[in-house]
């Protein structure tokens, strides 16, 4: 006997309120990325490098 719940061949559709949380970590993460890709086409290697020694520098 099946259970009374949805039949088998109706997905369940995601509440609105995840919808919308999914689509703003989305974009909020895709303008991260453009924001980095920019900084970097700006300032080129040298500041990511000069991050990164001053970070393992930092570390020891």
């Amino acid at each position: 006997m099946q259970p009374a719940s949805a039949p088998d061949n109706v997905a369940a559709q995601p509440s609105r309120a995840a919808t919308l949380i999914v689509g703003a970590a989305a974009g909020f993460a895709g303008l991260l990325i453009v924001g980095a890709i920019a900084l970097w086409a700006w300032y080129g290697t040298t500041v990511f490098f000069e991050m990164v020694k001053t970070g393992i520098a930092a570390c020891m």
